[in-house]
């Protein structure tokens, strides 16, 4: 067996995904990370940041599931701001980026209200969660896996 660092993005459990804990054999569709989804910006910096080689994908991918024994699961959580005042969207705020450990994936996931600071709205998020999963045949473990 060998650890394996996988994202899971909020919406894919909340629209579909059923919670698992720490312990929990599971089994999910990954998608290795590629040029397409650093370029895309959606979930990328996570990725890139963390050392996860792929993320789970409820509504495509391939057809069979790694399957893998649950070791650890980070909550993500990122800072939003608006760009300009009035702007109607938030956007990641660079350097924000924190993980929070936990004993299991919730279904629904928290999105704090957002607040003003400087007369700019920002809001504290939680984007997903970072799975380490003990698998037969993946990538061997990197130094900062948690055993």
């Amino acid at each position: 067996m060998a650890l394996m660092r996988v994202f899971y993005e909020f919406w894919q459990t909340e629209c579909c995904g059923t919670p698992f804990a720490v312990g929990d054999r599971v089994g999910r569709r990954l998608v290795t990370v590629g040029r397409d989804d650093i370029d895309s910006g959606d979930c990328a910096e996570e990725l890139r940041t963390h050392g996860a080689p792929s993320r789970a994908e409820k509504h495509g991918g391939p057809a069979h599931e790694t399957v893998g024994r649950v070791r650890s699961v980070d909550l993500v959580h990122q800072d939003h701001a608006e760009r300009a005042p009035g702007a109607h969207t938030l956007e990641p705020v660079p350097g924000t980026r924190s993980l929070t450990l936990v004993d299991a994936c919730p279904k629904w996931f928290r999105q704090e209200e957002p607040r003003t600071e400087a007369g700019l709205r920002r809001a504290r998020r939680t984007t997903g969660v970072l799975v380490t999963l003990d698998v037969a045949d993946a990538a061997p473990p990197e130094p900062r896996d948690r055993p």
